[in-house]
Order: C-alpha cells, then structure tokens, then sequence
C-alpha cells in the first residue's frame, strides 16, 4: 500500500507495460489496413470527382441520350421476356450488332418485302428475294419471309401464272406470307387508265393459291386519312408526306376515294372467306376504332396489326383504346414498320429500333405518363395475358410459321 502511495503522490510514473510481441504485430498489421484503406477510399473519392467533372461537361443532349439508352433497356427486360413478335418490318442487311440484338431482345422478325417503283432499293424483285432468303438464314431462326408479286407485271399477259410460280418456289424456300402494297389502289393502271383496285378479277387465282398453301395475305391498301388532305401537321403520319410526296393526294384529281379502295379490299374478304388477312397499320383505319371494330365482327378471317401507327392509338383517348384492345385481344398483331436499310449506320438504327420497342412497351404495358413526339401520353396497362396475345401469340395463330417449330420448343 505504501508503494502504491508512494507512486500515486509523486511526480514519477511507473515503468511502461510492456506489451506481447504478437500484440504489438496485431496492432501493425490493424495499423496498416487502415493506411490500405484509407488510400483506397481516397482514391475512389477522387475518382468519384473526375466522374463528376466529367458529367458536368458532357452536354445535356448527350446525358440524355445516355440516360435514355439505359432507361430503354431497363424497360426492354419485361418486353424480352415475352418473346416478342415484330410482324412487320423491312430489312435489306444482316449485322452482327443487328442479329445480337435479336437474341438480347428474344424477338422475332416478319421481315417483308415491298415492290416500289418510287424507291432504287425496291424495284426489283428478284434481288429483294435472294437478300431476304440469305438474311432468313443467317438469322439462326429470328426472322422470317413475307414475300410479294410484281403488280407492275399486271398488264402482262401471264400475269396471273407468272405470280403463282413465283410465289410457290417462294413459300416452298419457308416464305410464311403474301405482301399487297398501296400502289394496287393509288398508282398501277389497267390498259384503260383505270386504277387497279385489289378485287380485279386477275388477282383471284394469286389469293385461291395463297389460300391452298395455308399462307396469310398481309395487306397495305390505302393511307392515313391525312394523305387525301387537307394538310395537317399535327397528324402523325404528315412527316410522311413530306419526305414522299408523290403519295400525297390533296388536290390532285382523278384519283380513287380511301372509302372505294377499302370496299375493295373488304370485297376480296367476303369472297375468299378461308384466306387469313391482316390488315397492316390498323387496316388503314387508323383514326376510327369503331370501323375496325365493325370490320373484325364483320369478318372472322381478318386481323390487324399496329405497325407505324401506335402513335394514333396514344393520341385516342386511352380508356377507349384500352377496352378495344381487351374486346379484340385475339385479333391485333404487334407491328412496328422499322426498317434497316443496306446503307443504313447500324447502331443509329439500333437506337431507334430500341427506343420504338420501349415506347411500345411503356404505352401498352405500363400506367405511365410520358412524352412522345411532343405528345402526353397514358399508358394502357394492359393485363398480361393481353399483352402476351398481342406481342406474341397472335403473330403464331395469324402467320403459321413465323416462328419455327424449332424456336417453340427451345
């Protein structure tokens, strides 16, 4: 007790506690993570600075863009899901950028081939053929054939057989569809000058033959409203007739009412009633879903599909489009009307093929308001087993053979 005393009322301290060696390691090696760490997270620090730094001077477009692109592939993730069935689009090249999409996307590919005199790339047939067949092939199963005739053969003689062979070598190389194309109804004329309408007597044996073969008639007749005029701006398809004018109407005498261009193809419905026909871009119909309506009750071997013309479904009003679609769920096919052209840069086309999928899918699937051309839009939500009709199901019952047996299983 005196030595404790002693030691705690004077001015001298006893002698340091001498430590373990193990202990004083233990204290180096905790000493030193802690220096390791503190380097790491200064580091990362820093590295958080520049990437700041680096934002801030990237411009807002290219944030954006940045921004969009993840956002669009964050939405794709419920849309691959679905396997999805792109019933129409146009393309003239193959890329390994193009096909790994197809398999990031699980998305299948009507790729349909059009005959048009006002476009270099589409007025030869046959070139058209052995680039899609080529294509269908090196696809490994993702896209498949929608061929067409020559109407601008329609005067021949042999107009009629000519088609015939020709589509039956097509479907017996894995063709799975016919396309029919505006210019029978607004520009090909029979020796008389009239304008050949889709019910002429010359194309009934090409629709018994499309028949027999169990194929589909997939058909663009007509156009928007807006191309008989008055010009319209804010209509979505006027950017349209500003690039193609020669497809604009108004004011331009002589030519055939969009009403007597549709009773034909109605005509064409009524007398080959085992003949599946999808009205491509809403059956040009676009502005009025009660005549689609009207027309899918009418006509049990008729559907529709939406290519290029979703944007008139997101300016109707939403709880009317909504009901229409869950009435006639079995009845519309997914479509989109992109196209790749040979000439095209791959990954601006990529950016737009992504971004039309994300749209389509935030409209149809989603409860989001969002802006699309300058537009608000209100999405639809549809239930899901809507969506899967119209993403999918309904591309396999209109179009046997868009998807291979093999692809089905797998």
């Amino acid at each position: 007790m005196k030595c404790a005393q002693h030691w705690r009322g004077s001015r001298f301290r006893p002698p340091p506690r001498i430590l373990p060696l193990t202990r004083i390691n233990n204290r180096r090696i905790q000493w030193n993570l802690v220096k390791r760490f503190t380097i790491v997270l200064a580091i990362l620090l820093a590295s958080s600075g520049l990437l700041a730094a680096y934002l801030l001077c990237q411009s807002p477009k290219a944030l954006s863009q940045t921004q969009n692109q993840t956002s669009a592939e964050q939405i794709l993730n419920p849309f691959a899901r679905m396997q999805p069935i792109d019933v129409h689009v146009h393309v003239f090249k193959t890329d390994p950028q193009f096909q790994a999409l197809l398999e990031r996307l699980n998305l299948r590919l009507l790729n349909i081939l059009v005959m048009d005199d006002t476009l270099s790339y589409r007025k030869q047939l046959e070139p058209q053929i052995t680039d899609a067949l080529a294509l269908v092939r090196s696809s490994h199963g993702h896209i498949a054939l929608c061929t067409t005739f020559d109407p601008y053969k329609f005067n021949d003689p042999n107009f009629d057989t000519d088609a015939i062979k020709q589509l039956d070598r097509d479907f017996a190389q894995g063709a799975v569809a016919v396309k029919i194309w505006k210019n029978i109804g607004m520009e090909i004329k029979d020796p008389n000058g009239k304008f050949v309408m889709a019910d002429d007597p010359k194309f009934a044996p090409i629709y018994k033959d499309i028949t027999l073969h169990g194929k589909t008639l997939m058909t663009h007749l007509a156009e928007p409203d807006v191309a008989w005029g008055p010009p319209d701006p804010s209509d979505p398809s006027w950017s349209y007739y500003q690039e193609n004018p020669q497809w604009f109407l108004y004011n331009k005498p002589g030519f055939p009412s969009k009403q007597q261009i549709l009773r034909a193809r109605d005509h064409v419905l009524e007398e080959n009633p085992n003949l599946r026909m999808v009205g491509v871009h809403l059956g040009s119909m676009e502005k009025n879903l009660d005549d689609i309506a009207a027309h899918l009750d009418r006509y049990p071997n008729f559907a529709v599909d939406t290519a290029a013309r979703m944007e008139y479904l997101m300016i109707a009003p939403p709880e009317k489009v909504r009901a229409f679609l869950i009435k006639y769920q079995d009845r519309v096919l997914y479509g989109t009307d992109l196209d790749l052209i040979a000439t095209a840069d791959v990954q601006e086309s990529l950016k737009e093929w992504q971004s039309t999928y994300a749209r389509d899918w935030k409209f149809l699937a989603t409860d989001e308001i969002f802006k699309s051309e300058g537009r608000t839009v209100h999405g639809l939500k549809l239930p899901e087993p809507v969506l899967q009709k119209i993403f999918h199901d309904n591309a396999i019952r209109w179009i046997p053979g868009v998807v291979s047996v093999e692809r089905r299983l797998r």
